[in-house]
C-alpha cells in the first residue's frame, strides 16, 4: 500500500519499522513541529522525523491539520491510507476519508478501555495487570471507531508507563502490518466498540503525581509506576518537594503508628510510609528539592532522624 504516516514520538517508529519491512511504500510522513525541549530550550525534532529523513522520506510538519492545506498536500499524494500513530492532533473529516482505506489508528490500549492521549500511563496507575494495543479505524470521536485488530500484552509487576511503551509500540507494529494484510484481502470485518465499556485516559497534569498517603500502598505504588517518568510521584517533607523515585509495597517493612504519611527508617532496607488501610510503602530512592537523586538511607541519614512525616 502507498501509507502516508501521521506520529510524532519514538512510540510510532516502531510502525514506521514494521511498514517499512512489510514493503509498504511510505508516500511521506507528517509529524508535529519542533519543539524546544531541555534545559537548553533548544529546538528538537520528533522521532519519527528523524526516522523519515534517515530513509529520504519527505516529511511535513504543519501547524494546523484542520485549515484543508495538510488535506490537499495528502490528496496530491495519492495514498491508499493514512496510518495515525501517536500524532497528538484530533483529525478533521476530509482528512479522515482522503484515502480508499481511511486513517487506521495504532492505540495503546485494548479499546474501548483508556480512550484518550495517556492509555499506558492510566493502564499502569490504575494497577491493571493486561493492556493492549488496538488497531482502529478512525471516525471523527475520540477513539470510538470500529476495531480492526487487537492484541493483549501483559503488565508486569515492576513495569512503569515507560519500560512498558517499547514493548506495546512493537505490538502495536506487528498488528499494524498483518491488519493491513487483512484489509487488502478484504478479510477483515470491523467491529462495533462497546461504549458503555469506556474508560478515559486524560491528558496527565503535573498534581496528578501528587501521593495521596491516605491511599492503599498498592495504589500509591501502582501511580508512582504509571507516571513514571511523568509527571513522577512526589510529596512534600517540611515545605520541600520530595519525589519518590523508586518503592514498593512494604511487605517486609511493617507500616509505622501514627497517621498516613508517617516515615520510619527500615535498617538496611529504606524507608517504611504508612498509607491508607494500615499498608505501609517501602520507598528505596527519593530526591529532596535542590538536591540529587539519592537512597532513603540516605536523606534520613543526612536528616539525622528515624522518623518523620511526608505530606507536609
Amino acid at each position: 500500500m502507498r501509507i502516508a504516516f501521521l506520529g510524532t514520538p519514538a512510540f510510532a517508529v516502531a510502525a514506521l519499522d514494521a511498514l517499512d519491512w512489510a514493503g509498504h511504500a511510505l508516500v511521506t510522513v507528517v509529524a508535529q513541529p519542533d519543539r524546544p525541549a531541555g534545559r537548553g530550550q533548544a529546538l528538537r525534532e520528533p522521532a519519527t522525523k528523524a526516522w523519515a529523513r534517515a530513509r529520504g522520506v519527505p516529511v511535513l510538519q504543519p501547524e494546523k491539520v484542520r485549515d484543508g492545506t495538510l488535506a490537499a498536500a495528502l490528496r496530491a499524494l495519492a495514498p491508499d491510507a493514512l496510518v495515525v500513530a501517536a500524532y497528538g492532533r484530533i483529525l478533521g473529516k476530509d482528512l479522515l476519508t482522503l484515502a480508499p482505506h481511511g486513517a487506521i489508528n495504532v492505540h495503546g490500549s485494548l479499546l474501548p478501555r483508556w480512550r484518550g492521549a495517556a492509555p499506558i500511563q492510566w493502564a499502569v496507575a490504575e494497577g491493571e495487570r493486561e493492556t493492549g494495543v488496538t488497531i482502529m479505524q478512525m471516525d471523527e470521536g475520540l477513539d470510538t471507531g470500529d476495531v480492526l485488530l487487537q492484541r493483549a500484552l501483559e503488565i508486569r509487576e515492576d513495569d512503569t508507563s515507560e519500560t512498558l511503551a517499547p514493548r506495546l509500540a512493537a505490538l502495536g507494529g506487528e498488528a499494524l502490518v498483518e491488519a493491513l494484510r487483512l484489509l487488502e484481502a478484504g478479510a477483515i470485518v470491523p467491529v462495533r466498540q462497546d461504549a458503555a465499556q469506556a474508560t478515559l485516559a486524560r491528558i496527565l497534569e503535573k498534581e496528578d503525581g501528587r501521593i495521596a498517603w491516605t491511599s492503599p500502598a498498592r495504589r500509591v505504588s501502582d501511580r508512582l509506576r504509571g507516571f513514571t517518568p511523568w509527571p513522577g510521584a512526589f510529596t512534600t517533607l517540611e515545605g520541600r518537594t520530595l519525589k519518590v523515585l523508586e518503592a514498593r509495597p512494604g511487605a517486609d517493612a511493617e507500616a509505622p503508628a501514627g497517621e498516613p504519611g508517617e516515615a520510619e527508617v527500615v535498617p538496611g532496607r529504606g524507608l517504611a510510609v504508612a498509607c491508607g488501610g494500615g499498608t505501609a510503602l517501602l520507598v528505596t530512592r527519593v530526591q529532596l528539592e535542590g538536591r540529587p537523586a539519592q537512597s532513603a538511607l540516605d536523606l534520613a541519614n543526612g536528616l539525622r532522624r528515624k522518623r518523620f512525616r511526608l505530606g507536609t
